[in-house]
């Protein structure tokens, strides 16, 4: 029996334009500039203003819109709402200019250029090859990943080519045309199904007559496991060499590339890794002044054009076709104005942040030495600025700021603390820079151990333990002791 009863809920949702203000702060300003062009495109009702300028130093906001008298038609919405603006609840124009604003040139940030599977391809198609063979060693390079590699099984391989393909053939013809035909191609090590196999195909092209060559190729392909853990004196003993003609041979390895295929372009199109700051950080007369870099951000404004066409199907109250096209303009505004002011939301939290941000940091924007950096994490930001500290993460990811001391990757400011043996609080980040100095100065036949560097830490007032070390020794990338060994 079906029964009916009626229930109350109260929740929360985030409102589509909450989702798109929210994706508009995390954008660096490349990506920023390229969802603008992409609404621009989008919307007709949205343009640049023509008579940019720069005089506004961050977001100012213009009514644009200009009374005239008009006739309204039968439509579920006021067409004066849009012609009207004499008390205007949106902001129509947005002008995102510092007038301290350097010039950074984008242009010329796209290059193009061959993928490693065109170059393999053209090779191939050089060789005197069977069709069959041909359709093998092409599927082949299809499966190679953009480091050069092969990491299907070769079981694998043949299974497709039977069912995709209609090919059928051995697991051993598959070798074969992989170890004479593709491995063969230019770069060296193509094809390769391991680190072991591919630093070997490379160095086998070499000189076999010179002897750091020669002992290379013996380390590589009989002694690989003692040389990844740096058991050199393991190797010295297997070949009873000197330690010199181990450094040779060790020469002629560090020359080899570990990724044959990274020269080449993944993609057909590429950007540059220039960086672009989204903000700019100026110190005068011992006063920090944080600004936006919204250089790429022009003064956007509602299209005169849409406001004329409404004017104009104003006039027609029976048309449907109109109607129609009214509440399709009716759309359009209501998306550009909420897009125009989500930009000027967008620029006003960014610049409220950083300027929390530096307030918080002012000493070492002063200084510039990483040691006056406060321990400071997101929740400090939010406390200051009243934002959600989602909303900060958002408005950092990514983000680099441009300071006297050069570009700065805005997360780096961030950091936990520690109490040091005085009962200071110092940031995490100064304890890194002692443990890097600490390792950089080590003796490289003898590295410092996890447990050694305990000890260094504490001599320096750090009382940290040795998993703390190994974490952050991990954090910066550096390897443990028995890999940092050298001779």
């Amino acid at each position: 029996m079906l029964k009916q009863h009626l229930q109350l809920k109260l929740g929360q949702k985030l409102a589509p334009q909450q989702i798109q203000l929210m994706k508009l702060i995390q954008l660096h300003t490349l990506e920023f500039e390229e969802e603008l062009e992409r609404e621009l495109e989008e919307n007709p009702a949205l343009e640049v203003a023509k008579d940019e300028s720069k005089e506004d130093e961050y977001s100012s906001l213009e009514d644009n819109y200009e009374s005239e008298g008009t006739e309204s038609i039968e439509t579920d919405f006021d067409v004066n709402e849009y012609i009207y603006d004499d008390e205007p609840s949106y902001k129509t124009a947005s002008s995102n200019y510092s007038a301290d604003d350097e010039d950074f040139d984008n242009e010329s940030l796209l290059t193009e250029g061959q993928s490693l599977y065109d170059y393999l391809m053209e090779q191939i198609n050089l060789i005197n090859i069977n069709d069959e063979d041909l359709k093998i060693a092409e599927y082949i390079i299809g499966n190679l990943d953009t480091d050069g590699y092969l990491r299907r099984e070769i079981k694998a391989i043949v299974d497709d080519l039977a069912f995709s393909q209609g090919i059928y053939t051995t697991k051993e013809k598959v070798e074969d045309i992989l170890e004479n035909y593709i491995q063969k191609l230019d770069p060296s090590g193509v094809g390769a199904r391991g680190l072991q196999e591919c630093l070997l195909l490379q160095i086998e092209k070499k000189v076999s007559s010179d002897k750091a060559v020669s002992l290379a190729a013996n380390i590589l392909r009989f002694q690989f496991d003692a040389l990844t853990n740096k058991h050199y004196n393991k190797i010295i003993q297997k070949y009873d060499i000197e330690e010199e003609d181990l450094k040779d041979a060790l020469e002629e390895i560090s020359k080899l590339s570990p990724k044959v295929g990274g020269n080449f372009d993944t993609q057909t199109i590429t950007i540059n890794q220039e960086i672009i700051p989204d903000f700019v950080i100026q110190v005068k007369d011992g006063v920090v002044i944080p600004m936006l870099n919204s250089k790429n951000a022009p003064t956007l404004r509602v299209s005169e054009e849409y406001k004329d066409i409404l004017t104009t199907y104003s006039h027609d109250k029976k048309s449907s076709e109109h109607k129609q096209a009214a509440l399709f303009i009716k759309q359009k505004l209501d998306a550009a104005k909420w897009y125009i002011d989500a930009i000027n939301q967008r620029q006003n939290t960014l610049l409220q942040t950083i300027t929390a941000i530096v307030k918080f940091q002012y000493n070492y924007f002063i200084t510039g030495d990483e040691k006056s950096l406060k321990p400071m994490i997101l929740k400090d930001i939010a406390d200051i600025t009243g934002f959600d500290i989602s909303t900060i993460s958002r408005v950092v990811k990514s983000k680099y700021a441009d300071t006297p001391n050069g570009i700065l990757y805005l997360k780096d400011l961030f950091s936990d603390s520690l109490t040091n043996d005085d009962g200071e609080e110092v940031s995490t980040k100064e304890i890194k820079n002692h443990l890097q100095e600490v390792i950089s100065k080590e003796n490289k036949r003898k590295p410092l151990t996890d447990d050694a560097l305990v000890v260094i830490l504490k001599e320096q007032g750090y009382n940290i333990a040795r998993r703390t070390i190994a974490k952050y020794r991990e954090q910066l990338s550096i390897p443990v002791a028995r890999l940092r060994k050298e001779l």
